[in-house]
């Protein structure tokens, strides 16, 4: 290289960042982000529950444990009405039920909502320990009455 070659060599200007690339890794990330949250909410309820049917009659008595229970243990997410709005809903990483939806209602059996209340998935925790069985089967029956009452 000669000296005039040197003088009319030009620095170069510093590397622009690749705003390409980065929208690529961020739209990449929200992707492999949103599946995971999709696959950690549904609930997997296997199979051999989905035709187990309720060996408690309804009754007046039933019903009345049950609104007790779910006053106690599910209205602060699923909302005093079962709307899925109670007062804890805003804050969880997933929005709780809403139980005046006929349709996906009607998309559950009984043994899939029994299996539901019985096993939990977070962030609604598992009632195994803290209901008998007879109070989660009288909980199926009356979260179906929410949607009836819409």
């Amino acid at each position: 290289m000669t000296s005039d070659d040197l003088a009319s060599a030009k620095p170069k200007p510093p590397a622009k960042p690749n705003l390409l690339g980065i929208f690529l890794v961020f739209v990449m990330t929200a992707i492999v982000g949103s599946i995971v949250v999709y696959s950690l909410s549904g609930w997997g309820v296997p199979a051999r529950v989905k035709n187990l049917k309720n060996p408690f009659l309804p009754t007046p008595e039933a019903t009345q444990s049950a609104r007790a229970e779910y006053a106690a243990r599910c209205q602060s997410c699923h909302g005093a009405n079962g709307d899925g709005r109670g007062e804890r809903a805003e804050r969880l990483s997933i929005a709780p039920a809403d139980f005046r939806d006929a349709h996906a209602m009607g998309l559950r059996t009984d043994g899939e909502l029994f299996w539901i209340i019985t096993e939990g998935h977070k962030p609604m925790p598992a009632f195994r320990g803290t209901m008998n069985e007879e109070q989660r089967w009288n909980m199926v029956e009356y979260v179906r009455g929410f949607a009836s009452h819409k």
